[in-house]
């Protein structure tokens, strides 16, 4: 496809989609938009995707190669307070967005979840049969189902596990948040160091992202199931050690609690193959402690 192509990112406001509009506006031949609500500002175009004549709208006018639809609930406990909220943008959002691309030829890339899986098995390829654990974790199957259903030539998911990245503010990913017990030395702290994680640094996963929208500008059959994941496996207590030593900040405050965590239930190890993009050479794969200690370097005063 000659000259400058164009993508529209949903949720582009948040942790994902922040990053994954830097990675293509370093890209001269793509023309990015980027859409928000609750925090759209700057350059950000408001639009609440549950007005399906809204999104329609915009899409229209944009006409967009690719959208990347990362917008989501994707707080399982917040979810499981909230489910007719969650389903709306998990599930119906989704699908609309589905037929809208479809009518406009554009490719659609859903960002999905390592919670489709029960975490028994692993590592999971993306042809595995999921098994949620949790209402997050079904409310993104069915994201996916109705996505492939409504658009199965042009649509692709992309699964991810526990993100964390250039945050605003540290409860923005749950990994960045430890580091606030970790700083309050005068608090005993218990952290999970019983579920196995693979934190990914979203700035890797906005690469992978551009890497898929190039190929399926090229490609017009390219569609599918993805994943992909950073390298360690660390449970949310070693990865608050980690943190830790990298800031020289005493750890004895810290208590390992070893067993399944309270609230929405999370899978035990649900680490994801990624040899399916592997395999065209896409990708990076940042070390944690090298990716946390850049992004948390603002928050600490050593």
């Amino acid at each position: 496809m000659a000259g400058v192509r164009k993508v529209l990112i949903t949720g582009a406001s948040g942790l994902l989609g922040r990053a994954v509009k830097k990675e293509f506006e370093r890209d001269a031949t793509w023309k990015v938009l980027g859409l928000a609500y609750s925090r759209a500002g700057g350059d950000l175009k408001r639009v609440d995707l549950s007005d399906f004549e809204a999104v329609k709208e915009v899409v229209n006018e944009f006409r967009p190669d690719v959208i990347v639809h990362a917008a989501a609930e994707r707080r399982p406990d917040v979810v499981d307070n909230n489910i007719d909220l969650a389903t709306k943008l998990n599930v119906d959002v989704s699908q609309n967005l589905a037929l809208v691309a479809k009518a406009s030829n554009s490719f659609l890339l859903y960002i999905s979840t390592d919670y489709v899986f029960d975490g028994n098995n692993p590592p999971y390829k993306p042809e595995d049969q999921p098994n949620p654990l949790n209402t997050y974790g079904h409310l993104k199957w069915a994201g996916e189902k109705v996505v492939l259903n409504a658009y199965p030539k042009r649509s692709g998911i992309l699964r991810l596990p526990i993100l964390y990245g250039e945050v605003e503010y540290l409860e923005e990913s749950a990994v960045t948040v430890l580091l606030k017990a970790i700083l309050n030395r005068e608090k005993t702290a218990e952290m999970s160091d019983y579920e196995r994680r693979f934190p990914t640094h979203v700035g890797d996963v906005a690469v992978v992202i551009r890497q898929i929208a190039d190929k399926a500008c090229h490609e017009s059959d390219f569609s599918g199931i993805w994943h992909w994941s950073g390298l360690e496996e660390l449970t949310k207590y070693q990865m608050a050690i980690i943190i830790a030593e990298i800031f020289n900040i005493d750890n004895k405050h810290l208590i390992a609690v070893k067993k399944p965590s309270l609230g929405a239930k999370r899978p035990y190890n649900s680490h994801l193959d990624v040899s399916a993009l592997a395999q065209f050479n896409f990708g990076q794969q940042t070390s944690f402690r090298d990716g946390i200690k850049l992004i948390l370097s603002k928050f600490v005063k050593i």
